[in-house]
């Protein structure tokens, strides 16, 4: 018998036909159109202080990911014209690269996480003489510059500048929302929508998936929910499915250490097996490598996953193309001002194992995609 069955709630046929009509009107209004480019992110919220976000990278080709050490002190530009802001980095940071000319997840030394994924319906700003942030540096000017969920949303809802979205190498524009998470649990999603900045924040923000936009996610999420993950759960790679998979499956997880498997964790730690549980659902709510929908060109492979451990600020990487995940504990990079620019190198079908902080070398630091703004 498991020990976190949940139990089924009770849904009246009437009220089930309510929600399901609910959920075929968001459907109909735009949900089961076609998705571009996909991923998941989950936080999960365990006990003693033990935080760990989970994130799927789902992409059309490989996209040619290496991780990157960037330690405090560096020097930077928005990388969008003359009216770009420039800052140096406050906080060093562990990143993982698309196409080694943007950020598109990582770590940062106070345990502040960055996930960029796909949002077909983002629109963004015109700058309109307003400093302008190019895309490719929008994880990345979080993660320099934020040790916390709070600090970020104080002062990014400020809109000291507005992102430029860009054209990626494969050709396809970057249309993308943000997710952070802190060590302490707190999360918060950022979003443009018709030219608007939109931020969703607090603990309770825990999963983001694609489209359709935040709010119409978590309307269609309340409905799974009163159906309850044990009875039925959407089973498609439709971002909408995975919404609410896993935002059954992170809270369904234990918030303690489980005697039932505690013994095959290694070093018999919660810690250890919170992680452990998190990559499981990360794997769970993938896309095969290689699977192609016919009439969905959109829907892609999952190519890899990580998951970031805020408590012990550990970064694991899970590429779905290698035998082995290996992981980089932060303590064991240089990230003090001054230390140089590190590169692992994942690229061409590189293989590595347990710790790899050893394994990165010095690299000059890969140029961030500019956008031109007029």
């Amino acid at each position: 018998m498991s020990r976190h069955r949940l139990p089924k709630p009770r849904v009246t046929g009437v009220a089930r036909r309510a929600m399901a009509l609910a959920a075929t009107a968001l459907y109909l209004a735009g949900v089961g159109a076609p998705l571009a480019q996909a991923c998941t992110r989950a936080v999960y919220l365990g006990s003693a202080g033990v935080v760990v976000t989970g994130r799927s990278m789902d992409w059309s080709e490989d996209m040619r990911t290496n991780l990157w050490v960037f330690p405090a002190g560096i020097a930077r530009t928005g990388a969008a014209g003359a009216n770009t802001p420039k800052w140096v980095s406050r906080y060093g940071s562990l990143i993982a690269s698309g196409y080694d000319v943007g950020t598109a997840d990582g770590m940062n030394e106070k345990g502040l996480v960055a996930n960029l994924l796909y949002l077909a319906e983002s629109e963004y700003p015109k700058p309109e003489g307003r400093p302008a942030l190019s895309m490719s540096l929008w994880a990345q000017y979080v993660l320099d510059n934020f040790a916390s969920v709070s600090e970020a949303v104080e002062a990014l809802s400020k809109e000291p500048f507005v992102v430029v979205t860009a054209v990626l190498p494969n050709g396809r524009a970057a249309q993308l929302h943000l997710a952070i998470s802190d060590a302490s649990g707190d999360s918060a999603i950022f979003e443009y929508l018709g030219g608007k900045l939109v931020i969703h924040h607090g603990r309770q923000y825990q999963v983001m998936t694609n489209s359709p936009s935040y709010d119409q996610q978590l309307a269609l999420n309340s409905y799974w929910e009163q159906i309850g993950g044990t009875v039925f759960l959407p089973g498609t790679f439709r971002a909408a499915d995975r919404f609410a998979r896993v935002s059954f499956l992170i809270k369904a997880l234990p918030a303690k250490a489980e005697p039932a498997i505690i013994t095959a964790v290694p070093d018999q730690t919660y810690d250890n097996q919170a992680v452990g549980s998190v990559a499981s659902v990360m794997r769970a709510v993938s896309v095969p490598l290689g699977f192609i929908e016919p009439g969905s060109p959109n829907i892609a492979s999952t190519i890899w996953r990580t998951v970031s451990d805020q408590k012990n600020r550990t970064y694991f990487f899970d590429s779905a193309t290698s035998p082995n995940t290996f992981w980089v504990p932060l303590s064991d990079l240089d990230l003090k001002p001054g230390a140089p620019v590190k590169k692992l190198t994942l690229t061409g079908g590189k293989v590595y194992a347990g710790n790899a902080a050893a394994r990165f070398e010095p690299a000059a630091p890969f140029a961030f995609l500019p956008v031109k703004v007029d």
